[in-house]
Parts: C-alpha cells; structure tokens; sequence
C-alpha cells in the first residue's frame, strides 16, 4: 500500500502535464480545445504545492484519470469535428 501513497515525480508530473496539452491540441473545435488546455492549466496551477504525499499521490492518480477522458473525447469529437472552422482560426485574407 505504501506504493499508491508515494508521491509523483516532477518528471512524471511534467509528462502528464505535456500529454494533457498534447491532448488538447487534436481537439479539432477551437473553443474546445483552449478550454482542455486553460483546464489543464489552471488545475496544475491549483495545485502546484502538495505538502503531504498521499494528497499528492491522489490529485496525481485523478490527473492520469482526466487524461484518459480527455483522449476518449478528442476521438469522439473528431468522429464529428465542424465542418467550419471557428472565426478565431481564420486567416485574414
């Protein structure tokens, strides 16, 4: 039991980090899409300083959980990706 209680590493954070934004970026929907990556932003910013190791260990654990949905969806949302791109991905012509 004393596995599921140590804490991630930085690089293990880093890397879910980097795979939340990764994820974010196959949404083909622009509000979608920033709306994933300012979440994931915000919630690692929110939680940035663990001072106990289980807590750490949890908020880590629901990370790895909201990636997993995360992934479902932008495979989902690509079956029926808009057929128009969002007048925020426009280029001026």
């Amino acid at each position: 039991m004393a596995a599921a209680a140590a804490a991630p590493t930085r690089a293990e954070v880093m890397s879910l980090f980097r795979s939340l934004l990764r994820t974010a970026r196959q949404f083909s929907d622009y509000n979608i899409r920033e709306y994933t990556r300012r979440r994931a932003a915000d919630a690692f910013r929110e939680n940035r300083a663990f001072g106990d190791a289980a807590d750490a260990a949890a908020t880590f654990a629901d990370g790895k959980k909201q990636l997993e949905v995360a992934k479902g969806q932008a495979v989902v949302y690509s079956l029926f990706a808009p057929k128009a791109k969002s007048i925020m991905e426009m280029k001026l012509q």
